[in-house]
């Protein structure tokens, strides 16, 4: 697999909390893990979640059954 080189910006404390636990000839395959399980492929049909949510997307009973919810109700939202 090609691999290309890429410049992070991120906080110092941690990339100091990285450099600890994570030794610099790992540290590559270790941000690559991080950033496969946290970004869904390409291809969404491959997602579960991603088919999940398009399933109740288009479960017409489901949307008019959450759209009757007051999720609001007693939260102090409305009050702000």
């Amino acid at each position: 697999m090609a691999t290309q080189k890429l410049l992070v910006r991120l906080p110092e404390d941690l990339i100091r909390r990285l450099r600890r636990r994570v030794s610099p000839r790992s540290r590559s395959a270790f941000v690559q893990a991080l950033l496969e399980q946290a970004l869904p492929a390409d291809d969404n049909a491959a997602d579960p979640l991603f088919l999940a949510a398009l399933e109740m997307e288009r479960d017409a009973t489901l949307a008019t059954e959450m759209a009757e919810w007051n999720v609001n109700a007693g939260d102090g939202i409305d009050a702000l």
